[in-house]
């Protein structure tokens, strides 16, 4: 028998995030409140161990909770995105006994928020290189120094999950994979955004950050590697990332339903535009879109829950996900603004919202050009 899958958001929890939505999007400000409710659903610690007190959903069940979320309210499903991923990477670790990130797991059960702060701006090594100096210290623990950005949830987060370079390690150049607390660090008020606004994913500026001997994880070669950190890290980033928009473009589609329900068409004696072939079309092509989407995403995280071997092609999988998700759902969302004509490209509607918000998908890692030389090496091998 199949098994049942477990959730944590109510429709009615739902609607209160989806209410607030609109007006975090045009003050550009962070939704307190919905954090607040997320939190007494034990949503933050929905990847934690039911023996640590947490839900231990899968990352399947959690992605699904995601893309709901996101249908809801993008900005704030993104901006928990990012407390998900290093819970739900340490989980997905100590699950396959690794203890380094318990600590992780144990600090989201007694209610510390997690941020992710590794982007930098002009790094196109992503995770394979940085430009913030990590120092070893004395204690064996380490102190970072660098500028991080878009560092979501920048009013909120307890913990930084980041990394830095050590270029004085005895051992040649380390890459210092560390949480930080709020000692030493800066967060900026420079989130004014076409998108995503409610996210408050700010500028972060360590100066001698530290991190503990106990809260260093990792210290790995610069450039790829077979970690399992790395796999975890690519794992539950890209698939939770898709379910992030894939949900908007599961909103799209109802939209776009709804306002060819209730439009009617002077053209056609007052019928319906569901009833235009035209317009049946457009949102046919939607619907195709996007269940391929949520059927891919799904799919995927199973399979990471699983352990399904997909050998050396695994990260091709996972890069190419998040490119067809948020591509997908860019495509779903311009579907349904054609198919819902002129009234959608006023400010304040819902859908010109989710456009500028399904936007922002073009600029999270993986991007195009790495995504494809990933997927161009597993099927060719390297280049000469």
């Amino acid at each position: 028998m199949p098994r049942e899958l477990r959730t944590l958001l109510t429709d009615e929890l739902l609607e209160r995030v989806h209410a607030r939505a609109a007006g975090h999007d045009r003050d550009n400000t962070f939704p307190h409140e919905d954090l607040a409710d997320l939190a007494a659903a034990g949503y933050l610690q929905a990847f934690v161990p039911e023996r640590l007190g947490g839900a231990g959903l899968t990352l399947e069940e959690v992605s699904r909770e995601q893309v709901r979320l996101a249908a809801a309210a993008p900005a704030t499903a993104l901006a928990v995105n990012m407390h998900l991923v290093v819970t739900g990477l340490a989980a997905l670790l100590v699950g396959r006994g690794d203890d380094s990130v318990e600590f992780v797991l144990r600090d989201a059960a007694a209610g510390e928020v997690f941020a992710f702060g590794n982007s930098e701006a002009g790094n196109d090594l992503v995770m394979f290189g940085s430009r913030t100096r990590a120092e070893r210290q004395p204690d064996g623990g380490y102190r970072f120094t660098g500028t991080k950005i878009f560092t979501s949830l920048s009013p909120v987060w307890t913990r930084l999950a980041t990394f830095g370079l050590d270029e004085d390690d005895p051992d040649g150049p380390r890459l210092v994979h560390a949480v930080v607390g709020r000692a030493g660090v800066t967060t900026k008020d420079d989130w004014d955004t076409l998108g995503m606004r409610a996210t408050q994913s700010a500028t972060t500026v360590l100066d001698g950050a530290y991190a503990a001997p106990e809260h260093v994880y990792r210290r790995l070669p610069p450039g790829p590697s077979a970690d399992p950190f790395i796999f975890a890290l690519f794992a539950v980033f890209e698939v939770l990332l898709g379910a992030v928009y894939t949900g908007i473009g599961r909103r799209a589609v109802e939209l776009a339903v709804a306002s060819a329900r209730r439009q009617t068409s002077f053209k056609n004696d007052g019928r319906a535009y569901a009833q235009d072939p035209d317009i049946r079309w457009r949102i046919a092509d939607a619907g195709l879109l996007q269940d391929g989407a949520e059927l891919q995403v799904f799919a995927l995280a199973r399979d990471v829950d699983e352990r399904a071997d997909h050998g050396a092609r695994w990260f091709a999988q996972l890069v190419g996900l998040k490119v067809r998700a948020t591509e997908s759902a860019r495509q779903v969302v311009e579907l349904a603004l054609r198919a819902s004509g002129g009234g959608s490209y006023f400010t304040g509607n819902e859908l010109g919202r989710l456009y500028r918000d399904v936007l922002a998908g073009i600029f999270h890692p993986s991007d195009d050009e790495s995504a494809h030389a990933t997927v161009a090496a597993s099927l060719l091998g390297p280049p000469d």
